[in-house]
């Protein structure tokens, strides 16, 4: 099986992306989760999650390497796996430039030469540990977990997941689903993740489904499903330059593939760990010296106390597994 790699990543330090910026916002604001300096900066980790991956993914066909025309200058742009992607590739030009992840992922699919088969990467979602193909594939499927969490719709990411579920609901009959699915939704892997499910089994609705913020696979074919189902939808909102109430986030895709059949269970929590660092930075450097798991993610609000200190941390933890430069590394 051929599977692809995609990552997005942004330098805010650029000049010409902070006029672009100052052009259509005006200004970092980090009280607004939508502008806060969180979503943009980089921590100069970027270069482990490339030795990560050539070191324990060693099978990826190629590597998408989604910006707005950046590249890190430590970056071998020659290597034979390596594919740079500017948004304009693939993002229609009119929604150009942009600054909301959520318009960059949606139109992921229409990456050039990106596999049936793909992973999609935050650029702070690394790779710690050993990993083969059938982590994320099985049989041809995705391998992910079916479960329901509760969403207050309180805030602006909760908004645009239940954004997605009155387009699930309007799609998907819920009873229909459950009763054809019915071992891989309570597959008994999860655990008490599905405790949820079991308690809204009667209840004819969708609810948000639990959102595991780690590397996520997909069928490119399950994007352009949604496209020609909802495409004047995600077109309408394509305008939101910045993350807006209004958005559809990948989850609509993820839920959707679940609700298609197209997955595998797998309780995607045992091997992966979402570490908010304003809290538990202390834990995430263990973590990454223990290789306690497949994959972690090293979230950032934008309120880390002692930021520099915890990244020299960080840095030094990466050092200890992954030393040696990657290929990728010039």
């Amino acid at each position: 099986m051929e599977i692809d790699f995609v990552v997005t990543w942004v330098d805010m330090d650029d000049p010409k992306w902070k006029a672009d910026f100052a052009k259509h916002s005006g200004k970092i604001d980090n009280l607004k989760n939508e502008m806060t300096e969180a979503r943009f900066r980089d921590h100069g980790l970027l270069r482990y999650w490339f030795r990560g991956l050539e070191k324990f993914a060693p099978w990826v066909r190629k590597v998408h390497f989604v910006t707005c025309g950046q590249k890190p200058e430590w970056l071998n742009i020659d290597h034979p796996k390596l594919q740079l992607v500017n948004h304009s590739d693939y993002i229609p030009s009119q929604y150009l430039p942009v600054f909301n992840s959520t318009l960059i992922e949606s139109y992921i699919h229409r990456i050039p030469d990106l596999a049936e088969h793909f992973v999609y990467f935050n650029d702070d979602f690394f790779i710690i540990n050993h990993l083969t193909q059938e982590r994320f594939f099985t049989n041809g499927l995705p391998n992910d977990i079916a479960a329901f969490r509760h969403n207050s719709g309180i805030g602006l990411w909760s908004k645009t997941l239940k954004n997605n579920i009155r387009l699930i609901n309007e799609r998907f009959d819920k009873r229909e689903v459950l009763s054809r699915d019915h071992d891989k939704w309570f597959h008994p892997s999860y655990g008490k993740r599905s405790r949820l499910t079991r308690l809204l089994q009667p209840y004819g609705k969708f609810i948000t489904l639990i959102t595991p913020h780690n590397a996520q696979p997909f069928l490119k074919s399950t994007f352009n499903e949604v496209w020609d189902y909802a495409g004047e939808h995600l077109t309408a909102v394509s305008v939101n330059r910045f993350r807006n109430t209004s958005d559809y986030t990948p989850e609509l895709f993820r839920t959707w593939q679940i609700c298609r059949s197209n997955f595998n269970p797998y309780n995607t929590y045992s091997d992966t760990k979402m570490f908010p660092l304003i809290l538990k930075s202390k834990q995430a450097i263990k973590a990454i010296e223990e290789q306690r798991y497949k994959l972690i993610c090293l979230n950032d609000n934008g309120h880390i106390r002692n930021y520099n200190a915890v990244m020299e941390q960080l840095n030094k933890a990466f050092q200890t597994i992954l030393p040696e430069k990657s290929n990728f590394e010039l």
